[in-house]
């Protein structure tokens, strides 16, 4: 690898040469955006992604090599008869240093010679955008004013930061897979991820999966909520714009992988659900309604025993009615009491799940997610004894994980 000195870059512009990264739509499959990637090519070809990030050189260098490498993206960009969008990334304290002027200087002239605005779309980190977000919140305003979509990376990262991501309302949200190559579990992520799905549609905004390079990170991406995909398992970064079908077929072919897979898997919950719907109406049958609560778990327990570990009643408001009865590590089904009275009606979905209840007449099984006391991903069965007391069946991760489909 060479070492590149920022002089060298300076007085070799000619060798500055844009490249576009593809990026394509969930709905039509076709690409319909390239964020502008620099390189300098010399005996190879080299990333100048640090070049802007590195504080160390001085701010007019890299405003100026950024207003050069934009210039040579816009000129063949624009000569494009594609309705096709440019993600422009700018360095978000650039941005701000001369109040975005170099930028907004460039883009006008591309706009008097015909250039709709409407087809760029600039992209800034996150990360330093949130912290000083009262000094962009008007600029980025403005900027989306003249028809400039905006797009801001890194959003996965700012979990605890969407109200003031909110502030600035991007129109494009994006998120990294590169984690699915970490030993991190991906599930842990999976949460967040649904977290800002949910978030970027009351905001209006579109999701974009970047870093994606395997089947297994746009499968991550589709089921996530991501509209809009980037990375080399699509097309690689090149210095002309690639036809806009040119990966449809790949992902049509993918797509009907998921669509198969996520098939097999509502079946299996189906199948499950409808399993201890008749096992628990067999239980119940055997007993008196008179029965105290913890002899009616106990019972239940003890029918269900291979798929569950935990079984408990509460009432339409959350409170436990019975204790836990817990199987412990001799498969052997013990009563937990200080479990009674306890509330749990703070959990999410549970009114909504009651109320489903209360009107299909059935019981409900939970999504997957994480038992605080075991710490193990697992999924929770509800069933509807009476309009106002409930059953409680905890399912491990174990039997989850023989079960095809179930995770």
């Amino acid at each position: 690898m060479i070492d590149l000195d920022p002089l060298d870059i300076m007085m070799n512009q000619e060798q500055v040469v844009p490249y576009f990264s593809p990026i394509i739509s969930a709905e039509n499959q076709l690409i319909i955006g390239y964020e502008l990637k620099p390189y300098y090519e010399d005996s190879e070809k080299l990333s100048l992604d640090w070049f802007f990030k590195d504080d160390s050189i001085p701010s007019e260098f890299r405003l100026e090599l950024n207003t050069i490498i934009q210039q040579k993206a816009l000129d063949l960009f624009f000569d494009t008869e594609w309705s096709t969008l440019l993600f422009i990334n700018y360095n978000a304290k650039l941005l701000l240093n001369d109040n975005g002027e170099t930028l907004l200087n460039l883009l006008q002239t591309y706009a008097d010679r015909g250039l709709n605005l409407n087809r760029l779309v600039l992209e800034l980190s996150a990360d330093y955008v949130i912290k000083h977000i009262d000094s962009y919140k008007h600029l980025l305003a403005y900027i989306q004013t003249l028809g400039i979509r905006l797009a801001i990376d890194d959003a996965g990262n700012q979990n605890g930061n969407l109200e003031r991501l909110a502030m600035i309302k991007p129109n494009i949200l994006k998120v990294d897979t590169s984690f699915l190559e970490d030993d991190a579990l991906p599930h842990l992520y999976q949460d967040v991820h649904h977290l800002l799905s949910m978030f970027s549609r009351k905001i209006g905004a579109t999701l974009l999966f970047k870093g994606i390079a395997t089947f297994q990170q746009l499968n991550y991406a589709w089921r996530n909520g991501g509209r809009y995909y980037q990375g080399i398992y699509f097309a690689k970064e090149l210095p002309e714009f690639v036809a806009t079908d040119c990966c449809k077929e790949k992902i049509k072919k993918d797509f009907h992988h998921f669509i198969t897979f996520e098939q097999k898997k509502v079946k299996a919950q189906l199948d499950l659900t409808e399993s201890i719907n008749n096992q628990l109406n067999k239980s119940l049958k055997k007993l008196n309604t008179e029965d105290h609560y913890d002899k009616t778990i106990l019972t239940i327990a003890n029918d269900c025993d291979p798929i569950t570990f935990r079984v408990y009643i509460c009432n339409q408001a959350g409170y436990q009615l019975s204790s836990n009865a817990e199987k412990n590590s001799d498969g052997e089904w013990k009563l937990h009491y200080e479990g009674r009275q306890k509330n749990w009606s703070w959990r999410p979905y549970f009114f909504e799940n009651i109320v489903r209840m209360n009107i299909e007449k059935k019981g409900i099984l939970s999504d997957l997610y994480t038992d605080i006391e075991r710490d193990e991903r697992i999924r929770t069965y509800s069933f509807p004894m009476s309009e106002d007391v409930f059953i409680f069946i905890d399912i491990p991760y174990d039997f989850l994980y023989e079960q095809e489909g179930l995770l």
